[in-house]
């Protein structure tokens, strides 16, 4: 009986994994064939770059340390800014999935119930990194240097993987509870919106006023982008790091159960 149960419970983790290697494989698809999110994916990043080294870069440069150029400040919180806003099409996908029937078509067939959810969220990372690297790409033309090392790249990307799974799997439970396309926008709006602009990614917090500031320290994408930054400058990094891996992982462990009940629970009425 015990070798029964370890049997199954195998085979239900083994089809759990080739399920949700089957759905990663379709969304990372779409990505490709979708002009419009590789058109996203390769030109919104750069027109925020340029547009807030463009326009701000005079003004904030002065309150910044000395040797400490706008386009090097500014490049990790448009690199954390964009994973942000790219969890939205997560979000998207999902609730286009389930308005059109697709699920409902996957539901119907002998798959693991967090395959679809995994499929649109792992594939988020594969247009994530398209989105950085042609930013970086962007940031080198117009003036980024930076100051990490091979072994300071690999933090970053941990750090930022986990930053877009925890964003992600939030963003799922807007695709899963949203009735529409247009209410998805305006709710990953509403959500993203001020934990970006509300924090360091774009300026820093010396200029804000105690009640802000004290929202933008503390908040997950300050210390995302404050250990990211540190990590391209060669600061120190203080405790931004393990902040922000807490954060992330914290994040995920409230949202990967609730977005499961919540698919479920959907799918299954």
């Amino acid at each position: 009986m015990a070798a029964e149960l370890v049997f199954e419970h195998k085979s239900k983790l083994w089809f759990t994994i080739n399920d949700s290697l089957l759905m990663i494989k379709r969304s990372s698809r779409h990505i490709i064939r979708n002009t419009d999110q590789l058109l996203g994916a390769f030109f919104q990043p750069i027109m925020f770059l340029v547009l807030f080294a463009s326009v701000f870069g005079g003004s904030i440069s002065k309150a910044l340390p000395p040797g400490i150029t706008y386009i090097n400040y500014l490049m990790a919180g448009i690199i954390v800014q964009t994973v942000a806003f790219g969890s939205t099409t997560t979000a998207l996908s999902i609730c286009g999935d389930l308005q059109k029937g697709i699920v409902d078509r996957f539901r119907s067939l002998p798959m693991g119930n967090l395959a679809v959810l995994n499929g649109h969220i792992v594939s988020d990372l594969f247009r994530n990194a398209i989105s950085t690297f042609v930013m970086l790409i962007a940031g080198l033309v117009i003036g980024f240097r930076s100051h990490a090392s091979l072994l300071n790249w690999l933090e970053i990307a941990g750090i930022l993987i986990l930053f877009t799974l925890a964003f992600s799997w939030l963003a799922a439970i807007v695709g899963i509870l949203a009735k529409s396309v247009e209410a998805v926008q305006w709710l990953t709006f509403v959500l993203i919106f001020p934990l970006t602009f509300a924090s360091t990614a774009f300026v820093p917090p010396v200029g804000m006023n105690s009640v802000l500031r004290a929202f933008a320290v503390n908040q997950p994408i300050t210390q995302v982008v404050e250990a990211v930054r540190a990590l391209i400058l060669g600061t120190p990094i203080g405790n931004h790091a393990w902040l922000a891996v807490v954060w992330s992982l914290g994040l995920m462990v409230v949202a990967i159960p609730v977005a499961s009940w919540l698919f479920r629970r959907r799918t299954t009425n």
